[in-house]
């Protein structure tokens, strides 16, 4: 009689880390993180198998509240290190985490980029529409009208709109949350893993704090009622001309992701000293 192990189910408990987050008192990040924990309980994904990579801001704190390995980079440098990480290790499930500071703003330039290439990785941005751990300074998403402290009378500049420019740059799935729906968000997240290629998640993430008027987000957010395509053209097209507040998947491509191909190793000093040789 064969005695077999079974592997123990995991929980969403299972991905939490001791750390206590130390996020304001109804920051949406706190059931963003709770999302997170739920997706990789649904997935069942061992803890040691997956890497949670974020660069700076309040969003980017929570690799420390997981059980999985995580990575703390610097500003806007998430979306590097989480690449050179998935093609060194494809067999990682690697999740990003970042905030619309951190992510549109000094890392602008490392989204487009990671877009493009395709590389399977799962890029989870926290939007609130402000700079909340630096006080509350205008982020790229901010409306132009917004008036605070640091700037009277608004900023002026026209909104930064991710999810189009995730769709132009080539990202294979492109899908917009609310963090008052968890369990919501949790599927969005675990599709989002399981689609091949480059995903990208914008989960509207009220700051009480610093705008305590997104509380009202709740009452504006409405699922999407229509279903997602495959035709770039057509998600275009309606992401252009929601009010920025449709929840769901927008856009699951067929783009092939980007497959690292590496060469054999070395297997003598002969044959490195060829590779060099003139």
């Amino acid at each position: 009689m064969n005695d077999c192990a079974t592997a123990p189910v995991l929980s969403a408990s299972d991905y939490k880390s001791a750390t206590k987050p130390i996020w304001c008192p109804g920051c949406g990040d706190f059931t963003v993180l709770g999302a997170i924990t739920r997706a990789l309980a649904q997935l069942q994904l061992p803890p040691h198998e997956v890497a949670v990579v974020s660069g700076i801001g309040c969003s980017s704190r929570i690799p420390a509240y997981t059980t999985c390995y995580g990575f703390h980079g610097v500003h806007g440098r998430s979306l590097a290190a989480a690449t050179g990480l998935k093609v060194a290790r494809p067999e990682l499930t690697v999740l990003v985490a970042s905030g619309d500071g951190d992510g549109y703003s000094i890392g602008g330039n490392h989204f487009l980029h990671a877009c493009r290439r395709n590389v399977d990785l799962t890029y989870i941005v926290m939007d609130n529409h402000v700079y909340g751990m630096t006080k509350g300074q205008a982020s790229p998403t901010t409306e132009p009208d917004w008036d605070n402290k640091l700037s009277p009378g608004g900023s002026g500049v026209r909104s930064f709109h991710p999810l189009v420019i995730a769709l132009a740059a080539g990202a294979n799935f492109v899908a917009r949350a609310f963090a008052g729906d968890q369990n919501g968000t949790a599927g969005i997240i675990a599709q989002a893993v399981r689609h091949p290629g480059f995903s990208f998640i914008e989960i509207l993430s009220p700051c009480v704090t610093f705008r305590p008027e997104q509380r009202a987000w709740k009452e504006r957010v409405h699922h999407a009622t229509v279903d997602p395509t495959d035709d770039p053209a057509r998600a275009a097209r309606r992401i252009m001309t929601d009010d920025g507040f449709n929840l769901g998947v927008l856009y699951a491509g067929d783009r092939e992701p980007y497959r690292h191909k590496r060469k054999p190793a070395f297997r003598t000093m002969q044959d490195l000293e060829q590779e060099f040789a003139v």
